[in-house]
């Protein structure tokens, strides 16, 4: 049966329904949204997507998401820079980063091991994060990293990554801490609550 809708609606909503949890269903309403919209409205909703993909770039030091490189978090001189919490993804740091608890820099690995998938520490960005431990140069303003406080979520997944990290990071010398549990196992940082997550970067632990 062929498309009733023309064809530029219909590629609207076959990109819509590419998107994350977007079903068919999701993507003729946003397309049929688009279509009731004010031109002005759609217009600055694609000049958005069009800016972020022009602008947005992974920053040098720490892999977080900005516009400039490197980030206002790498480039800020009042943050303690020997200080790298790591996380997984770039939404992590944010949800860590609203708590205001943490005054060092961050290290984005995007991602985390998951041998069944087929992601091991060469599909990370666990090599830049050990260049930086190993030449200051390679961190925040040329600052030496004396702690690596492990930031991972809390499961199989997680502990794995955070386990080759902290044995990496140990053969440096580094000293290794890990958020506290208060963090409940199988949970993902970016749903636990500012209270849970400023408690867990306060009661971190060293790493043996």
């Amino acid at each position: 049966m062929s498309d009733a809708y023309p064809e530029s609606v219909s590629t609207l909503i076959e990109e819509f329904s590419r998107l994350p949890g977007i079903g068919r269903r999701s993507a003729e309403r946003l397309a049929f949204f688009i279509l009731k919209s004010e031109r002005g409205d759609a217009t600055k909703l694609a000049d958005a997507i069009r800016r972020v993909k022009d602008t947005v770039r992974h920053c040098s030091i720490c892999w977080n998401l900005a516009d400039a490189d490197p980030c206002p978090i790498c480039r800020d001189e009042r943050r303690d820079a020997s200080v790298v919490l790591v996380v997984e993804q770039p939404r992590d740091l944010i949800s860590l980063e609203q708590t205001g608890m943490h005054s060092g820099v961050y290290h984005v690995l995007l991602g985390r091991l998951d041998p069944l998938d087929g992601v091991g520490p060469d599909g990370l960005t666990v090599e830049d994060l050990l260049a930086r431990l190993r030449d200051p140069a390679r961190n925040a303003r040329g600052t030496a990293v004396r702690e690596l406080v492990l930031g991972l979520n809390p499961d199989m997944e997680g502990d794995t990554t955070a386990l080759h990290v902290a044995e990496e990071a140990k053969r440096l010398g580094i000293r290794t801490t890990r958020l506290a549990r208060g963090l409940p196992s199988g949970s993902q940082i970016e749903y636990a609550s500012r209270a849970v997550l400023a408690d867990a970067i306060s009661e971190r632990r060293q790493i043996d």
